[in-house]
């Protein structure tokens, strides 16, 4: 840390992955900007980095449009990028994406052993649904409305994750729902996304 600098680096840390017919491939890394965003403006020292927008997303193959680092790339990247932060006091990453926790977890665990301060943040929604369903597509509507297509919003799978988890972890999304949807979007809105964000 050069010359005392108690700035905090916030990196919003997303994905490219299919978000079922109606919200865009980049949910997750709007989502995550949003939160760095917001961060920064309630926390002066706070500053925002561009966000990574690929992320460790191989339980959406099979789906058009995505794209996936892998975990072991991923957490070698979020290693030699936190390395590189050295004119920070810390690095916040703000995770949108749940597949890229045992990335985090490995890169953290390297960091640590090296006396860097790192601290990941993995927002999510008690009771919200797993994947593109209310929670992310109400987030999406206060965002960015004109990047969802709501004529397009349809239910997936609305089993509990606790439920569907084994042959989520066995056969991906694609091995539970045809559309990619894990939820039910309809009746989404921008201002039940806006009373979620500012919640997160």
């Amino acid at each position: 840390m050069a010359g005392g600098d108690r700035r905090i680096l916030a990196v919003p840390l997303g994905s490219l992955e299919q978000h079922g017919p109606h919200l865009p491939l980049d949910t997750d890394t709007r989502i995550a900007n949003a939160l760095a965003v917001g961060l920064a403006a309630a926390r002066p020292e706070v500053v925002v980095a561009p966000a990574l927008a690929y992320g460790a997303s191989g339980e959406h193959a099979g789906f058009p449009g995505t794209l996936s680092l892998g975990t072991a790339a991923l957490g070698a990247v979020l290693v030699e990028l936190v390395r590189s932060a050295d004119a920070f006091a810390a690095v916040v990453l703000v995770n949108g994406h749940g597949g890229n926790a045992e990335a985090i977890r490995s890169a953290s665990a390297v960091l640590r052993a090296e006396g860097r301060t790192m601290v990941p943040w993995s927002p999510s929604i008690p009771g919200g649904d797993a994947h593109a369903g209310r929670s992310e597509t109400s987030l999406l509507l206060a965002i960015d409305a004109a990047a969802v297509r709501g004529d397009r919003a349809e239910p997936g799978e609305r089993a509990p994750l606790g439920r569907i988890i084994g042959q989520l972890r066995a056969g991906g999304v694609a091995a539970v729902s045809t559309n990619g949807v894990l939820g039910d979007p309809t009746g989404a809105s921008a201002g039940e996304g806006a009373v979620l964000l500012d919640g997160l």
